[in-house]
């Protein structure tokens, strides 16, 4: 067997961008809906307004775009260890979630942040 160098080991981060002054609506989904740990921005780019956020390895880092348009069809997926959960906990709270069956053997659900981003969510079961 050959053995293959690869450049890559993992993602570090998701960068998405959002409308100016959103923070605590960013806080409200990320954190309050999806369950992820907001974490401190290095003092630097704390000014740029934004935040971070969290769970275990995955990280989503959310920008401040001046000239915002939500990304409708780049996206992050998150795989999920309690999606059943999740996608009602997210109904619930009346997010659009969309469940398409067009790849075999996967559970995933598509939906928008506050601010029109795609967020994708797999199951892990």
């Amino acid at each position: 067997m050959l053995s293959v160098n690869l450049p890559f080991a993992a993602i570090d981060h998701v960068q998405l961008a959002m409308p100016a002054g959103q923070e605590e609506t960013a806080r409200k989904f990320y954190a309050g809906l999806l369950g992820m740990r907001e974490i401190p921005k290095p003092a630097e780019l704390l000014k740029r307004g934004g935040c971070w956020f969290e769970s275990g390895p995955v990280q989503v880092h959310l920008g401040v775009e001046i000239d915002f348009r939500p990304a409708k069809k780049a996206h992050p997926a998150f795989k999920c260890t309690d999606y059943d959960a999740l996608v009602a906990k997210l109904r619930v709270a009346g997010v659009q979630v969309t469940e398409p069956d067009d790849i075999p053997g996967v559970r995933r659900c598509h939906m928008d942040d506050p601010f029109g981003n795609r967020i994708e969510l797999i199951s892990l079961t």
